[in-house]
């Protein structure tokens, strides 16, 4: 089903107040979301985000608005590629919020974001998904995404994660 209007994607300005605030609303809300996070942000990483995002030198935000109000967020960062030598754009989130779901929005949102990596000279787009996500996976693997593979002999790559002691509430 197509949006009643086209939405708009934007590169998110994080000295923008509007910005920050839809920022904050579409992380807050892809962290409850069982497909993400499953809990609530603390209030401590919500105070701490923006201020992050923007000393991260390779913060790349787009934010995807349908009538003027945020549907979508896609935080990504630009990372290297060691095997292509040149740089990549990582996905680190992606979330479209429910309402606003099944209507196009996350595929347009994806074509923004390559866009901007063909403009950086970027050899590929990464992202990690949960693999019980059918409908998020459907979206990635329509967009031409599938699970990397280097070598047929040694499998498909799988993303893990070691949360260091500083990060685990106390």
């Amino acid at each position: 089903m197509a949006e009643s209007s086209s939405p708009d994607i934007v590169l998110a300005d994080l000295g923008r107040g509007d910005h920050r605030a839809d920022v904050l609303a579409l992380t807050a809300a892809y962290a409850l979301d069982p497909m993400g996070k499953g809990s609530a942000l603390t209030q401590e990483a919500l105070e701490r985000l923006i201020d992050g995002l923007r000393r991260h030198p390779t913060t790349l935000i787009f934010l995807a608005y349908v009538q003027g109000q945020a549907a979508g967020i896609a935080t990504c960062f630009v990372g290297f590629s060691t095997f292509f030598a040149r740089p990549l754009l990582n996905i680190h989130d992606f979330a479209i919020l429910p309402q606003h779901r099944d209507r196009g929005l996350g595929r347009r949102l994806l074509r923004a974001v390559e866009a901007k990596a063909l403009e950086l000279g970027c050899c590929k787009i990464t992202l990690e998904v949960q693999e019980n996500n059918a409908r998020a996976r459907r979206v990635y693997e329509r967009a031409g995404f599938a699970q990397a593979v280097y070598r047929e002999a040694t499998g498909g790559s799988l993303f893990y994660a070691k949360i260091l002691e500083a990060c685990v509430p106390g």
